[in-house]
């Protein structure tokens, strides 16, 4: 066990957050805890950490137990650049580097038993080195943070300049090269972009130790945990398996759950019946006895009234077969010099999308998803080529910048905007209470809410008025995951095309039936959901990682036909080398480690798992030749010293 919270209750005034929790996490064990916004995952987090305490309950760990946490906002300060921050989680291991340098001078200036003395000394270094792995961290280092987005340009940026995306994934590296008992994270993947997710995933889902992980990102949770926690009505159940097994299991039992509390609810109002009509009868004992026991009864949930969001959406008018047409169409935007000079981010855009048909756009930040938005949109124009929309297309635009609600009205006013003069308030606000505003809080000023309420109002406005073409620009970034799921079903049942940015995998996954993928190069469209095309596009790495690896193992074939083969008779009578000869060794081995370092720390290697292990052996096996070099040197010069001293007398 690495830790256990045991009916756990904490309140924050009148409200009870947590109602006791109880849950254990074990070594190396890969966790997600989910649950609604304001659920109180974040105080769990703070309850694990010691930040607060509980109000009752206890929380049980394993001596000397250590916390790696991902802090929402991390800072940097003093000259510090961005690869000595990701070092410095090595201190250990650099103090150890500069001890055995000092040794290794040590060995060149004395001789005699000070002589063993220190090789002894730098052997049990160099062994506490390799075991806790010194040979490989700055390569670790480097890998981590290529992976997480950085650039190898920016290793030498100051760390207190980045932006604060970028110190979060920075604090992020080190917390990953740390490797403490358990690994708590909050959102990591929130300053990603896909690439940096997908990095993440993998690393993760090899990851020795234990973590626990709190993210709206369900296709990340799928790829990387084998446990769910839910947090619901201030108490937490396990489930076994991935996000997409939690949520069927999940069903299953919130089915069993309603069927409980029906059967409870009808027992319940038979007995307060019997009593009624017996409290003051002939059978008052028995009466009195069935409200005692009433009274003792543990109420169930009824999980049927839980507010989820509803989107339904009502039919729409119908458009032509080809609603959305890119023919040779080139996006991007002027450059500020003057000059007239445009940046192309994509060219040669060729699709056509058809009536019902739900195009996915995904990419990094920068490549072009949002410019070809806008571009279909009118709102800056083609560089080349063009675009056409289909007959009877009436598009409906939901922008991530939340710009469609207007901040001086309320919500209802907002609603009230695209409304017809008869529709009434009651008939709004029922609307309204599908997007989770209800009671007064049709009342509250655009401005005073949340960002994930200005997202669900956003959206209300969009499916409230009936557009046939939905263009979505990051529809799920405010969205809790429950309000995602509502969305999702929605958009299933929509009977009009999409077009939709995304980040979030899940919901592209459900509602994509072609992808289009920008990166550095442009664009590459995918007929087929997002599964298909992660499937695709990781199966071809697969093959392009097998090529190389079996390129490189032809030419190591090559090169050792070509060597010529040394006579071992011959070298069985060879003298015993010179110190100068050793000394050319040294040099070159120390040469060729220098070349396999600055290889460790290309992007190619960085991102290769096969070729950072295959190096980093040759890495430590070449640390090992130069240490037995540097001894066979000085027994040289023993030597050397010995026959001169005979030779003398």
């Amino acid at each position: 066990m690495l830790f256990r919270l045991s009916e756990v209750t904490k309140s924050y005034g009148a409200q009870e957050v947590l109602r006791g929790v109880t849950f254990q996490i074990n070594p190396g064990e890969h966790v997600a805890l989910v649950g609604r916004n304001g659920a109180g995952k974040t105080t769990i987090f703070r309850l694990i950490t010691g930040a607060e305490s509980p109000d009752k309950g206890e929380f049980d760990s394993m001596r000397g137990l250590r916390f790696g946490v991902l802090a929402q906002h991390v800072d940097f300060s003093g000259a510090e650049k961005v690869l000595d921050a990701a070092l410095s989680v090595f201190e250990n291991l650099r103090s150890l580097e500069t001890k055995m340098r000092e040794l290794e001078h040590a060995m060149t200036e004395t001789s005699g038993d000070e002589l063993d003395r220190v090789m002894h000394e730098y052997s049990d270094a160099q062994h506490t080195y390799e075991l806790e792995g010194g040979f490989s961290y700055h390569a670790r280092a480097e890998a981590v943070l290529l992976g997480l987005g950085f650039g190898k340009d920016e290793f030498l940026k100051r760390a207190e300049n980045l932006s604060g995306g970028e110190k979060n994934r920075l604090g992020l590296a080190r917390l990953l090269l740390l490797e403490p008992d358990i690994l708590l994270l909050d959102e990591p993947t929130n300053h990603l972009d896909v690439d940096a997710v997908e990095w993440l995933e993998e690393f993760l889902s090899s990851y020795k130790s234990a973590y626990l992980i709190i993210s709206h990102d369900r296709f990340f949770l799928d790829h990387t945990v084998s446990r769910v926690l839910d947090l619901e009505f201030g108490k937490v159940e396990s489930y076994k398996g991935n996000y997409s097994q939690y949520v069927i299991e999940k069903e299953e039992r919130r089915e069993m759950q309603q069927r409980a509390y029906e059967q409870q609810r009808e027992m319940i109002e038979r007995t307060e019946e019997f009593i009624r009509r017996n409290l003051a009868g002939q059978k008052t004992k028995q009466a009195k006895s069935r409200r005692t026991l009433l009274q003792r009864i543990e109420r169930l949930e009824n999980v049927s009234d839980l507010d989820t969001a509803s989107f339904k959406l009502k039919p729409t008018a119908r458009t032509g077969d080809q609603v959305l047409i890119l023919d040779k169409l080139a996006i991007g935007f002027p450059l500020p010099d003057g000059r007239g000079t445009v940046k192309t981010l994509a060219a040669n855009l060729n699709l056509t999308l058809r009536r019902g048909e739900r195009l996915g756009i995904i990419g990094g930040n920068g490549t072009g998803k949002t410019t070809l938005l806008r571009t279909i949109l009118d709102e800056q124009l083609p560089i080349e080529g063009e675009f056409r929309w289909g007959t009877g297309v009436n598009v409906g635009y939901y922008d991530q910048r939340l710009l469609t609600v207007d901040e001086r009205n309320t919500v209802i006013e907002e609603l009230r905007t695209i409304a017809s003069s008869a529709i009434t308030d009651g008939e709004l606000r029922g609307f309204l209470g599908r997007f989770l505003f209800s009671g007064d809080d049709v009342f509250k000023s655009v401005a005073a809410l949340s960002g994930g309420e200005k997202g669900r109002l956003a959206l209300a406005k969009l499916i409230y008025s009936r557009v046939n073409v939905l263009v979505l620009d990051e529809p799920t970034n405010h969205l809790d995951i429950a309000s995602c799921e509502a969305l999702e079903d929605a958009l299933n049942e929509f009977d009009g095309t999409i077009v939709t940015v995304s980040h979030d995998r899940y919901f592209l996954d459900r509602i994509a039936t072609q992808i289009l993928a920008f990166n550095d190069k442009g664009a590459e469209y995918f007929d087929g959901g997002y599964t298909e095309f992660y499937d695709d596009h990781h199966k071809a790495l697969a093959q392009q990682q097998a090529r190389e690896v079996e390129a490189q193992k032809v030419e190591r074939q090559a090169r050792k036909v070509e060597t010529p083969k040394q006579n071992k008779t011959n070298k069985s009578r060879q003298k015993a080398p010179l110190p100068v000869e050793i000394e050319a060794e040294i040099h070159a081995a120390e040469d060729e480690l220098h070349a396999l370092a600055a290889l460790l720390s290309t992007e190619d290697v960085a991102r290769d798992k096969d070729k950072l292990f295959e190096f980093s052996e040759k890495y430590q096996l070449l640390e090992a030749k130069i240490a037995e070099l540097y001894q066979q040197w000085e027994a040289a010069l023993e030597t050397e010293s010995q026959v001169s001293a005979a030779t003398g007398a």
